[in-house]
C-alpha cells in the first residue's frame, strides 16, 4: 500500500490531524517534539457511491477503499543539517509516496509557534530544498562518471542537472519547470520533493467562516502545484471522536457538510495515483483500490490472483447508471452491461463483474 506522509513545523497540528483521519492516538502536546517517531494507520476513504450501490443491494457487508497515512517527526530550520529531530524527519519522508505539508493558521497564547502559513511553507519548502540539494550533488558526480562509460545514463544525467538548477534556485521539484518524464527519470533518485504534495491550513475554530481568506495566498503561493485545503483540526479531531450520527449533527450545525475530513482523504488517495472501482451485490458492495490507468486483467488481479490469470471479459456499468436501473439484473435484462476485454482501461466509479476461467 502507497503512503502519504504528514509533515509539518512542530505544533502545526499535524500529529492531531493524523488521529482524525485515522482514529490513531499520536501523541499531541503543547511543546515542540511531540511527536520523536513516525506513526502509522490506515484512515477510510468515504464514497457515497459505494453506500448509494450498497443500500440498493441491501448489501450485508460494506467495505471502504483505505489509504495508508505516517505520522512525520516534525521539522525545523536547520533539519535538513541535522538540527531537532532532522535525521528522522528525513528518513521518514523518504519512506513515503506524496506529502501533507500542514500549515498552521490557528492563534493560540498556550501553543508554541508562528500562525502564518506562508512562513510555515517557505521553511518546510527551503529544508526539503536544501537536503535534495545536497543529496543531488553527491549522486549526480557519481553518474557522471558512470554516464562515461554507460551511454545510457544521459538521460538521467540530464534531468538531474536540472533539477540542481532548480533546486539551487531554491525551487521544489513539485514547483519545478521540470516536465513529467524528467521527474520520472529523478524517481531512482529517492528526491524528497520529487513527491506529489497536498497541502492543509489549519484554522482555528473562529477563522473557519474566513477559510478561503486564509488559504487564497498558500494557493497562490504554490500556483496551482498543489491542492490546498483549510480545515479545523482541532474541530475535526473532535467530532471525529463521535458517534456517526451526532458527527453529522455537529457538523451540519456549523454550516460545514460532511466535514473537512472526507475531502483530504479523498486528496491524498487520489495524490497517489489511487482510484475506485466497485463491485455490489446483496452479501458485500466494496470498493476496490487500482491504480490509474490499469486495465480491466490488473483490476481483475486486485480481487484475486486466479482473476487476473484466468481473465476472460469484464461486464461494466457506471455506478449511477446502475443506480438509476436499480439492479444489476435489471441492467442486464435493458442490455445496459458493456463487456469490455484485457485492453478495457477501467475508469473511476465503474462497477465490475469479472468473468474467468482456470
Amino acid at each position: 500500500m502507497e503512503r502519504i506522509g504528514i509533515v509539518g513545523l512542530p505544533n502545526s497540528g499535524k500529529s492531531a490531524l493524523f488521529n482524525a483521519l485515522t482514529g490513531g492516538s499520536a501523541p499531541v502536546a503543547a511543546h515542540p517534539f511531540s511527536t520523536t517517531e513516525t506513526a502509522v494507520g490506515v484512515a477510510q476513504v468515504p464514497d457515497h457511491r459505494l453506500l448509494a450501490l450498497a443500500d440498493m443491494s441491501h448489501s450485508r457487508k460494506v467495505v471502504h477503499a483505505t489509504v495508508e497515512v505516517v505520522d512525520i517527526a516534525g521539522l525545523v530550520a536547520g533539519s535538513s543539517t541535522g538540527e531537532g529531530l532532522g535525521n528522522r524527519f528525513l528518513a521518514g519522508i523518504r519512506e513515503v509516496d506524496a506529502l501533507c505539508l500542514v500549515l498552521r493558521a490557528f492563534e493560540d497564547a498556550n501553543v508554541v509557534g508562528g500562525t502564518d502559513p506562508l512562513e510555515d511553507l517557505g521553511v518546510l519548502e527551503l529544508e526539503l530544498v536544501l537536503a535534495d540539494a545536497a543529496s543531488l550533488e553527491v549522486q549526480l558526480d557519481k553518474r557522471r562518471k558512470a554516464a562515461r562509460v554507460d551511454h545510457s545514463l544521459a538521460g538521467e544525467v540530464s534531468a538531474m542537472e536540472k533539477a540542481l538548477a532548480a533546486l539551487h534556485a531554491g525551487t521544489p521539484l513539485y514547483r519545478s519547470a521540470l516536465d513529467e518524464e524528467a521527474r520520472a527519470a529523478l524517481r531512482p533518485v529517492f528526491l524528497l520533493t520529487n513527491k506529489p504534495v497536498l497541502a492543509v491550513v489549519n484554522l482555528g475554530d473562529d477563522q473557519v467562516p474566513e477559510g478561503d481568506r486564509l488559504v487564497k495566498p498558500v494557493a497562490e503561493e504554490l500556483g496551482g502545484t498543489a491542492e490546498v485545503l483549510g480545515v479545523s483540526v482541532q474541530l475535526e479531531a473532535e467530532a471525529a471522536q463521535l458517534a456517526a450520527g451526532e458527527r453529522a449533527e455537529l457538523l451540519q450545525g456549523l454550516g460545514l457538510g460532511e466535514g473537512a475530513l472526507p475531502r483530504v482523504v479523498r486528496a491524498a488517495y487520489h495524490l497517489l495515483g489511487r482510484r475506485t472501482f466497485l463491485t455490489t451485490g446483496d452479501k458485500e458492495s466494496r470498493a476496490w483500490t487500482f491504480r490509474a490507468g490499469a486495465k480491466a486483467p490488473e483490476c481483475a488481479g486486485v480481487i484475486h490472483s486466479d482473476l487476473q490469470r484466468g481473465f476472460i471479459r469484464a461486464e461494466v456499468i457506471r455506478w449511477d447508471e446502475l443506480l438509476e436501473l436499480g439492479s444489476w439484473t435489471a441492467a442486464k435484462a435493458a442490455g445496459r452491461l458493456r463487456v469490455e476485454g484485457k485492453d478495457y482501461e477501467v475508469v473511476d466509479g465503474d462497477v465490475l463483474e469479472i468473468r474467468f476461467n482456470v
